[in-house]
């Protein structure tokens, strides 16, 4: 599974951590798919990802834009998502963690039929119309396509 997110936000970039911004529930959501602990520290949280066969990246490589909101990216430049699915043909679906990365990729890719693709609630505290257990529901999408390969 590939999640894809929009582009690092100013305390990913600062920690140089996918997902660092404290009230970003990512991390807490990876954990709560299968009832694991949250790992404090981020090479155990990278490693839970890893177990659970869910790899994450932007869709962005850089891009202008102020703070870390997403509806104010400008000039992007789109990561290498093609050739990341072609080295590894064993992701099978791909995740949006929210809707401007879905907006971003398909704005940039065409999909592929032999991939699923899941829209999902954005983890990020800037969206914040949905609590985590609502949020975690929505992401049991992610769960059920692994658990479905």
């Amino acid at each position: 599974m590939l999640v894809l997110g929009t582009l690092p936000g100013e305390e990913s970039l600062r920690r140089r951590e996918y997902y660092a911004h404290p009230r970003n529930l990512l991390w807490p959501i990876v954990a709560a798919l299968y009832g694991d602990a949250l790992p404090a520290a981020y090479p155990e949280r990278l490693a839970l990802a890893a177990v659970r066969r869910i790899a994450l990246w932007d869709v962005c490589a850089a891009a202008e834009r102020e703070a870390s909101a997403d509806t104010a990216i400008r000039g992007e430049e789109a990561n290498a998502i093609d050739a990341l699915l072609d080295a590894y043909p064993q992701i099978h679906a791909v995740a949006f963690n929210g809707s401007g990365a879905r907006r971003l990729h398909d704005r940039h890719f065409t999909r592929r039929a032999n991939l699923v693709y899941l829209a999902l609630p954005s983890t990020s505290p800037a969206h914040a119309r949905l609590d985590f257990a609502a949020k975690l529901a929505c992401w049991m999408a992610l769960r059920n396509a692994l658990d479905g390969e």
